[in-house]
């Protein structure tokens, strides 16, 4: 049953979400200086059990992130692992959800620097349905904002200051007509949407922007890339990817942890393909969401059940 109010992980304990406050002096509020991560809980209500998708990976990519930022973390991974579990069982969902835990630069301190500045963690939850419209598909535009270079804020890192770009993005995106932003890199090169990464489909492989574009390496992404190879036999190509070729490919999709699989029907208001959902955005849909709610068992291991069997 879920709690009256949910809880959140703060200042090393559980404790309701409504104590879980900081100052307005806080170095991350006033700095941007934190990272976190976005992590799923996909409920299966045939079996009763909610999943959380692939909990380890973004935990090894929160420490990544961490080192870059000289955030300490007070936890192992594994350790970050149960403390979530718990939370997420603490909180009773009974749908799919979202967990955001947070590393940031704690101290109410007033300067701009990352050294010298004691660390804190934290993590809250919500409910979470779907952010963009899986269903259905969107259209998206290509918006002037470029995606910030690694050599300005390491893209690999999911640092909350980079995040005013997506931000700026979106925002341009939506009060132009369209449901999501893609961004280009300083070069003219598609880099990723506004908080998704980018895929299209060519001569029947899938093209997706390389690491040196400026991405956040995704979860979901790598996820994408090992079901397209071991259950379709499709390749990935990783390389830069001209604005032009959205244009002319046969199928767009984004993916990301709040995003799903998302099909792109549109772009810059030019039909992707014939306009409508492509057959391997379907096909790579239908397996990923299977995997997710752990209704494919191959991949079982990628999901972390919350409720013990009764």
């Amino acid at each position: 049953m879920a709690p009256a109010e949910p809880y959140a992980y703060f200042n090393g304990d559980f404790v309701p979400v409504s104590e879980a406050k900081v100052s307005i002096m806080t170095h991350a509020l006033n700095y941007g200086t934190g990272c976190f991560e976005g992590i799923r809980g996909n409920w299966n209500d045939q079996e009763q059990q909610l999943y959380i998708f692939r909990l380890r990976e973004h935990y090894e990519r929160l420490e990544r992130s961490c080192k870059i930022l000289k955030i300490r973390l007070p936890h192992t991974v594994d350790e970050l692992c149960r403390i979530t579990t718990e939370l997420v069982r603490k909180n009773g969902y009974r749908e799919d959800m979202y967990i955001r835990p947070l590393a940031y630069k704690g101290a109410p301190v007033v300067g701009v620097r990352l050294h010298g500045v004691d660390d804190a963690f934290s993590i809250f939850t919500v409910p979470f349905g779907n952010y963009l419209d899986v269903s259905n598909g969107i259209r998206c535009g290509t918006v002037g904002w470029r995606r910030v270079d690694d050599s300005a804020i390491p893209a690999r890192a999911k640092v909350t200051g980079i995040y005013i770009n997506s931000a700026l993005a979106k925002t341009e995106a939506v009060e132009n007509g369209f449901d999501e932003a893609i961004m280009l890199t300083n070069a003219g090169f598609v880099s990723e949407g506004s908080g998704e990464n980018l895929f299209t489909v060519i001569d029947g492989n899938l093209v997706t922007p390389a690491p040196s574009e400026s991405i956040l390496i995704g979860i979901t992404r790598s996820t994408v890339i090992q079901l397209a190879k071991e259950e379709l036999g499709i390749n990935t190509i990783e390389r830069s990817v001209a604005k032009s070729e959205l244009y002319t490919c046969q199928e767009v999709f984004l993916t990301g942890t709040a995003a799903h699989i998302t099909p792109v029907l549109e772009v810059d208001r030019r039909k992707v393909g014939d306009g409508k959902i492509g057959p391997i955005t379907k096909k790579l849909m239908e397996l990923y969401f299977d995997v997710i709610t752990g209704r494919n068992k191959k991949y079982l291991d990628w999901c972390t059940p919350v409720y013990p069997k009764e």
